[in-house]
């Protein structure tokens, strides 16, 4: 018996059917962490990565018990040949009794302004694909920020429009004014403000929140608020007065439930909508849905360690200050930014303590010209701390030989 051999597919640089733009886009680097843009092969045993820092996770996994009571509702409960509850219903209630909770003087919270997606990303999505697609319209982003927005509108067919941001990482004001008010193609639907900003971690400012007010009203602000529970800064009061903004959040950081991909919107119940109609059905399987009402009902003690992150933030700030040939910017997220000072080509600098930082096994993130480290538990931060210090020397003294 003879046996024909596999053949190798034939590589083709461009498939004929692929649209053209989409041939120059980079995708987003996904965990194990490296350089933005850059895909990363690397064999997490042989490198022993152990501190996970480059994705801004919370380091502390579920409690053992809220894991056995998930698992208990999976078994008892759920129904593997049934699909989700498509309408999110319950967890929508339990959100919106949440977002009040969080500042009493909330306005009201409808689940008619709740929409919930699979991460925040795919309610970007949705609102781009609600606002933009087909030549409506394109974006406005400040960087360096969150690279998915850019991403997702490219994959669209949507036009972004970038622009810079000052020293201290606000939006050049100017700079968008003029790209709104003078558009080169297709004008400005969506503007995204982050609040507080990835990688350079802070919070928007008084400036910049009246800038958004005044914007017209045929403009989408989108405010990102991943991380509120570690800044406590939210836009969801001012809601009510400005229909079109629109506030996302995620289950992913603070609530230690990254492994489910649960995000929600918060916003005016004409666009949630329309979310609602865009968005694929059964987006989030029962299992996601059932962790995220259940890190609602123990929110207090799955957020209790909070603080102790934040301490640790402003901790590892204080000892990296201290590195002479670093740049370190304060945080209002779970995360710190840093640059690197008197290297003669610092993205190569960069690269090679990213790389050296994984041999040890720690992974950050290389990303907008700088280096973004994840809050870790204590031992993590202390051997961070340690190794960014070491190879720093290393390099600098290699410099100076």
């Amino acid at each position: 018996m003879t046996t024909t051999p596999l053949r190798t597919p034939t590589v083709v640089t461009t498939l004929p059917f692929i649209r053209s733009e989409l041939t120059s886009l980079q995708a987003y680097t996904t965990h194990p962490g490296g350089t933005e843009g850059q895909s990363v092969a690397i064999d997490l045993d042989a490198a022993l990565i152990c501190d996970r820092l480059d994705t801004n996770e919370n380091p502390y996994d579920l409690p053992v018990e809220l894991k056995q009571k998930l698992a208990q509702t999976w078994i008892e409960s759920i129904e593997s040949n049934r699909y989700p509850d498509g309408g999110h219903n319950r967890l929508k209630a339990a959100i919106a009794g949440y977002v009040m909770e969080s500042d009493p003087s909330h306005p009201h919270i409808l689940p008619s302004q709740i929409s919930v997606g699979n991460g925040s990303d795919e309610l970007l999505r949705s609102i781009l694909i609600a606002t933009c697609v087909g030549g409506s319209g394109s974006i406005l982003v400040a960087g360096p920020t969150f690279s998915m927005y850019g991403i997702l509108a490219q994959t669209l067919g949507i036009p972004v429009v970038s622009i810079d941001r000052t020293a201290n990482f606000e939006v050049d004001l100017a700079a968008a004014q003029e790209a709104i008010s003078h558009p080169s193609a297709t004008p400005i639907r969506v503007v995204f403000m982050v609040h507080p900003n990835s990688p350079t971690g802070n919070a928007l400012t008084a400036a910049e929140i009246d800038w958004m007010g005044r914007l017209p009203s045929d403009i989408l602000v989108v405010v990102d608020e991943a991380y509120f529970e570690f800044s406590q800064h939210t836009l969801v009061t001012e809601l009510a007065a400005h229909p079109n903004w629109i506030v996302l959040r995620t289950f992913s950081k603070a609530f230690r439930l990254a492994a489910h991909r649960v995000g929600y919107a918060v916003g005016h119940p004409q666009l949630i909508a329309t979310l609602e109609q865009v968005r694929l059905p059964y987006n989030l399987p029962s299992i996601s849905l059932a962790a995220a009402e259940l890190g609602l009902q123990h929110r207090q003690s799955l957020l209790a360690v909070i603080p102790e992150l934040l301490e640790e933030r402003d901790r590892i700030f204080v000892a990296l200050t201290k590195i002479d040939t670093l740049r370190v910017w304060r945080s209002d997220a779970n995360f710190l930014y840093v640059r690197l000072l008197e290297a003669a080509n610092p993205e190569l600098a960069m690269a090679e303590l990213i790389a050296q930082l994984k041999i040890q096994g720690t992974s950050i993130r290389h990303t907008g010209g700088g280096l973004r480290i994840s809050i870790g538990t204590p031992a993590e931060n202390d051997r961070t701390i340690s190794r960014i210090s070491q190879l720093l020397s290393n390099i600098s003294s290699r410099g100076r030989a």
